[in-house]
């Protein structure tokens, strides 16, 4: 029997406010342990908790960029359960009236686009972090607790179980975190923990409706974890199918090390969970003029962007894809193209010598010591044939470890392009008087000859002649 995945994902996206949701203490991140904390968010007894404005503003903003309904009416409720990283022994969460719901996004895997619904978001209280003695809580013979990550601002985002291979599930995160960080709600630094998705898949046969058992894998940090523990439980699960066994519904944890999921508790349900409502919050009450204030206030979103870059400067759907991926690279690409860069040239240099080096050193484009102004400028040289594209490599390359303009490195190094007809007209012929083979080959019908007779006037020169001008200048010279 043939089995189809079906895959849902609950991403927490950590909030970039400089105070917790429900009380006045510090969300930076890396502070000594058990150092960001107070009587709130240790629920200490007698403590009333605030809401955080800030977060229900991200709130509604991340619903509206990801076509949510907006609650004009919602709560927060008590998600009560026991664990270690929970002082209180409740998490303050939103349960039945959470701030947005129905909404949906766009997901492109190899050039097919595909819609993901989303379920709700929700506005919640990050709980504490157990610091392991091991590598990870199952090989662990002890665990401290740091609690200044409780109270930090969560929205979850949760989507329906429209996913049905991990290429799609690493699709619909990576184009969350774009839109998070579009709308400037979220660092989205996966290495933090500032975003991470817990996944849920089950199987079922093929063709059929009915959802099988499904199993939870928790917080998941990184793109390439996801696509390997969801393959991963996909092949464990079919497994178990085949063999005639039953899935059971549990919670897992996936060990990257060893490349596999392991069981760690049963999975709970929601009446387990025993949800109230917060006793000690008022509800949040949003008018619809705040709501369109918010709206009002959102940038060019992902999709948009894309759409805008493929009909105003024609790039392909493939390449303005890559370019909207992140809102720091979709800025540095219009700073490039502000310059008055030809902007085909612009993303071919982003995506290509400009992401090698980036990925090279580990820097992110923000950080990068070739900034858009001076890209523009050196495009701008290739535009105007001062220099050719090879030689904008060596150029490329002096700017990343020197400050100076395109324009000053081609004078200093004298990389300027050779464009006068009779000097390399010169090099030409004597190329031609000292390659009778390649001219011969040429003569004889071999057209790729040429090849290696622009090689040899390249060489000549420096690579400083214009390749269409010799081309141009070989195939006169030999008929």
């Amino acid at each position: 029997m043939k089995y189809e995945a079906v895959i849902g994902l609950e991403i927490h996206c950590e909030l970039k406010t400089k105070t917790k949701i429900f009380c006045g203490c510090a969300t930076e991140f890396g502070a000594d342990q058990n150092t960001h904390v107070c009587p709130v968010c240790l629920g200490m007894p007698g403590v009333l908790p605030t809401v955080n404005q800030r977060v229900v503003e991200f709130g509604i903003k991340a619903g509206l960029a990801t076509n949510c309904e907006i609650n004009k009416y919602s709560k927060f409720d008590r998600k009560n359960y026991y664990y270690p990283d929970l002082p209180k022994n409740w998490q303050t969460s939103q349960y039945d009236l959470p701030i947005a719901e129905h909404g949906w996004v766009d997901i492109d895997v190899a050039g097919e686009k595909k819609r993901i619904r989303l379920t709700r978001i929700h506005m919640e209280e990050d709980a504490g972090k157990l610091v392991h003695s091991g590598t990870t809580i199952k090989d662990s013979a002890s665990s401290n607790v740091d609690y200044n990550r409780t109270g930090v601002p969560l929205l979850e985002i949760v989507s329906e179980p429209d996913m049905s291979s991990a290429e799609e599930a690493r699709a619909y995160m990576e184009k969350i975190k774009a839109i998070m960080e579009y709308i400037d709600v979220s660092n989205c630094r996966m290495e933090e923990g500032n975003l991470r998705a817990d996944i849920n898949v089950s199987l079922r046969p093929v063709g059929t409706k009915e959802l099988g058992t499904r199993t939870e894998m928790k917080n998941i940090n990184s793109f390439k974890n996801l696509e390997d523990a969801i393959n991963y439980e996909i092949e464990r699960q079919t497994e178990v199918l085949e063999d005639g066994g039953h899935i059971v519904q549990e919670t897992r944890t996936y060990d990257p090390a060893r490349g596999i999921t392991l069981s760690m508790r049963s999975k709970e349900n929601a009446h387990d969970y025993r949800y109230m409502p917060e006793p000690d919050l008022p509800p949040i009450v949003t008018s619809e003029e705040t709501i369109e204030k918010y709206r009002s206030e959102l940038p060019e979103l992902p999709d948009a962007r894309r759409a805008r870059l493929e009909k105003d400067f024609g790039l392909s759907d493939y390449d303005a894809g890559i370019i909207t991926s992140s809102r720091a690279m979709a800025e540095y690409f219009d700073a490039v193209v502000a310059t008055g860069a030809d902007a085909k040239l612009a993303a071919n240099w982003m995506m290509g010598d400009l992401a090698k080096n980036l990925n090279e050193e580990g820097l992110d484009i923000s950080k990068s010591p070739v900034d858009a102004q001076r890209l523009g400028e050196m495009i701008q040289l290739i535009m105007k044939d001062t220099i050719s594209g090879k030689i904008a490599k060596k150029v490329f390359k002096e700017m990343w470890t020197n400050t100076d303009s395109p324009e000053k490195i081609v004078k200093d190094k004298g990389l300027v392009q050779i464009t006068d007809t009779k000097a390399i007209e010169g090099i030409v012929d004597e190329v031609i008087a000292n390659n009778q083979k390649a001219v011969d080959d040429y003569k004889g019908g071999n057209k790729k000859a040429i090849g290696a007779l622009v090689g040899q006037v390249m060489k000549a020169s420096k690579g400083k002649a214009n390749p269409q001008m010799v081309n141009k200048l070989l195939a006169e010279k030999l008929g």
